[in-house]
């Protein structure tokens, strides 16, 4: 399987992490109010197990490349992916705005992770599905039993 890939350095791969990144790098400099995500997780096992997944995973979406890709469009998992990008800008809104209810915590969880997965599957980028998928289970997990 990984005959068909090769590294490399994928420049919308970056761009991709760095606007998901985006507003956790304001909420990091800027609280928010009511900031319920500040508290101490009860889930440190399965956070120490996402953040390792999200870092294999995103190197694998910057570094490998599949040998014959073809240029990035406007396909439908592009499309799809850039409207969870939204969503989850749009949960970070409500966020600030003080709404720290289960659907804005959803929101603030599975977009993401559904902007990268679909970003992967775009690239043909299989070998980024697999710490992709472990990422969102335990970002998940994460949010439902910390915030739920």
């Amino acid at each position: 399987m990984l005959k068909k890939y090769r590294f490399g350095f994928e420049p919308m791969g970056l761009i991709v992490f760095l606007l998901v990144m985006l507003p956790n790098f304001i909420w990091f400099a800027c609280p928010a109010p009511n900031d319920v995500l500040r508290t101490e997780s009860i889930t440190p096992v399965w956070d120490s197990i996402a953040s390792v997944c999200q870092v294999a995973m995103n190197v694998l979406l910057c570094l490998l490349l599949r040998r014959e890709r073809k240029p990035l469009r406007f396909s439908p998992l592009i499309i799809t992916s850039l409207f969870f990008l939204l969503l989850y800008c749009t949960c970070w809104i409500f966020y600030y705005t003080g709404i720290t209810n289960p659907p804005v915590i959803l929101g603030l969880t599975l977009p993401p992770c559904l902007v990268f997965l679909l970003f992967a599957l775009d690239r043909k980028n299989y070998p980024a599905l697999i710490p992709g998928f472990l990422f969102t289970i335990c970002h998940l997990v994460y949010a439902i039993v910390n915030f739920m």
